[in-house]
């Protein structure tokens, strides 16, 4: 079972991400690297670093010389560790991450997501022993948590037949708590979500938008409302919807005498 997924630069899809599982290694450089990831630039080393996949994180390695490689949170404000030039399995511990490659002038970059992230409630009961691993590990302070709240929302209120939003009415709906919101980090939270959930791939489409998409967006819904993953309460998560203020009525005519015109 693999523990940590590698998104190669410019991927287009499923087919072309890298699984590994728990202690396996993934080299990554310009070439030589055994079947690993290719980074077809002059300004990568033939082999620049490795990947170790480490239970529910991963471990990166640098073989540069000369240049330290930083491995951003995307969803941070900012948020970053530096990976200095010979250091070995520096862990990274991030649930979304991108691995970031200067390169003659330019600046390369990968992801790395480590979906088998596991949380355990505090309350133990006075048991001892290993706590049971939650069937479903989402957290509810990410971006893709918003975006399954989202798509449920119409269902978790009422709308049992209400065909599911769209990307474009989930990213106006998202947008009061996340400016920067856009179609494709929906479109990218939606494959994320499908990974993290472990659902089947639906049939391929070039449409981004098409029936595999419509098929992935259901099935999200439909597991998330069969476990109750996501409930009304999680709807805070998200802006109150915008009020529809009630139409003007203009004011009554009045007559010098008092009598309503």
């Amino acid at each position: 079972m693999y523990s940590v997924i590698v998104v190669p630069p410019s991927c287009d899809g499923v087919d072309e991400q890298i699984r590994i599982a728990s202690g396996e290694r993934l080299a990554f450089g310009r070439a030589g690297t055994n079947g690993g990831l290719t980074i077809a630039h002059e300004g990568v080393p033939r082999v620049a670093g490795e990947i170790t996949a480490d239970r529910n994180f991963w471990l990166l390695s640098n073989f540069s010389e000369d240049q330290t490689y930083v491995v951003e949170n995307p969803e941070g404000a900012g948020e970053h560790i530096k990976v200095a030039p010979g250091r070995m399995d520096a862990p990274v511990p991030f649930e979304f991450s991108r691995v970031v490659l200067p390169a003659a002038g330019d600046l390369l970059s990968f992801d790395v997501w480590a979906p088998r992230h596991v949380f355990r409630s505090v309350a133990r009961h006075g048991l001892s022993g290993a706590a049971t691993v939650q069937a479903f590990a989402l957290d509810r302070t990410k971006r893709y948590f918003a975006v399954l709240a989202a798509l449920c929302e119409p269902r978790l209120r009422g709308e049992s037949r209400a065909p599911l939003p769209a990307v474009e009415q989930l990213v106006e709906r998202l947008r009061p708590t996340w400016p920067t919101v856009s179609r494709s980090a929906v479109y990218w939270n939606i494959d994320y979500l499908a990974v993290k959930l472990r659902l089947r791939p639906g049939p391929d489409t070039a449409d981004p938008g098409g029936p595999r998409q419509n098929g992935k967006k259901e099935s999200l819904v439909s597991l998330a409302l069969r476990f109750d993953l996501v409930r009304e309460d999680d709807l805070t998560a998200l802006a109150d919807p915008t009020p529809v203020a009630p139409a003007a009525v203009a004011p009554a005519a009045v007559a010098p005498n008092g009598v309503i015109r």
